[in-house]
């Protein structure tokens, strides 16, 4: 069966008013002039530096714009947009309560509970599709789901989430972070639509084509288990048994029944994160194992 997930905690934020499109256009990395009510556009919203405030999704109604973004940012999302707004005809509200959301992988759409609608989103690293309900309907709707769909829980849909290298708030994104080094280029970046806040940043890495670190895939060699927080280093080339530079650290970790092995997304520095690259990870001070394990750079997603 098709996983289904339930992302109703998600925060979701309502924009109106006669000059949302310039206003969000100039606080986000996409162009919401191409958001429309059947696809939910990924964003960024960053600060002056170019690091990230939030990731967002985006749908176009209308007369509105409806944003979705990562529970714990549901206040500090709102008061990051509010803040820019001077003279403009916008109004930001928030709506987490009032809907319930659900998302299905898949390239097809599925087939529709009385009075839904569908929109493509890619959530997840592949194709797949939101279903925005009121959330009165939230239990009528998750049960029609459930017929033909299999429930994601919180451990498959984080375990899946790392398979597929898909960055999280709280984990590899932070506002520390800028767009580029979390591969969110691709999907979340027109660079052809106009100013925004921290587009020079952007655009300078995009001329330059270096970052600093980069979001990686990597496996453990010996079948040890990876853990978050852990500090990565070059292997050690003294003999001396002690670990070599640290290059990096692990965000998310997880057992991938799928592939077999223990695995990790991380960031690691330019020049160490090349796929093959042989790395040793080590669990920070106070955590519950300081040994070294062997890790290999893989290519996102795993495979």
């Amino acid at each position: 069966m098709r996983p289904l997930f339930d992302l109703s905690a998600r925060a979701k934020l309502r924009v109106t008013g006669s000059d949302r499109i310039r206003f969000l256009n100039g606080q986000v990395t996409n162009d919401v002039r191409k958001a429309n009510a059947d696809f939910a556009m990924p964003a960024c919203v960053l600060n002056a530096k170019g690091k990230i405030d939030a990731l967002i999704f985006v749908s176009a109604g209308p007369e509105d714009f409806l944003i979705d973004t990562a529970a714990e940012l549901r206040e500090t999302l709102a008061s990051r947009l509010e803040r820019y707004i001077i003279a403009d005809d916008v109004t930001i509200e928030d709506v987490t309560e009032q809907f319930s959301l659900f998302h299905v992988i898949g390239e097809a759409p599925p087939p529709l509970p009385n009075g839904a609608t569908w929109r493509r989103a890619k959530r997840f690293g592949t194709a797949g599709w939101d279903l925005v309900v009121a959330a009165e309907e939230f239990n009528r709707v998750r049960q029609a789901l459930s017929v033909n769909y299999s429930l994601g829980d919180i451990e498959s849909a984080e375990r899946w989430r790392i398979e597929h290298g898909i960055p999280r708030w709280g984990r590899e994104l932070t506002n520390e972070i800028i767009p580029v080094e979390a591969n969110l280029a691709d999907d979340t970046i027109d660079y052809a639509k106009g100013c925004y806040i921290g587009q020079e940043v952007i655009s300078r890495m995009k001329t330059s084509g270096q970052t600093s670190k980069k979001l990686c895939g990597l496996i453990s060699l010996d079948e040890a288990p990876l853990a978050a927080e852990m500090k990565i280093f070059a292997p050690d080339l003294t003999g001396s048994g002690a670990p070599g530079r640290e290059v990096g650290w692990t965000t998310s970790a997880t057992r991938s029944e799928s592939l077999g092995k223990e695995i990790a997304l991380g960031y690691v520095k330019r020049g160490f994160n090349e796929t093959g690259t042989k790395l040793e990870a080590r669990s920070a001070a106070g955590q519950a194992s300081s040994a070294l394990v062997s890790v290999e750079v893989a290519a996102l997603p795993f495979r």
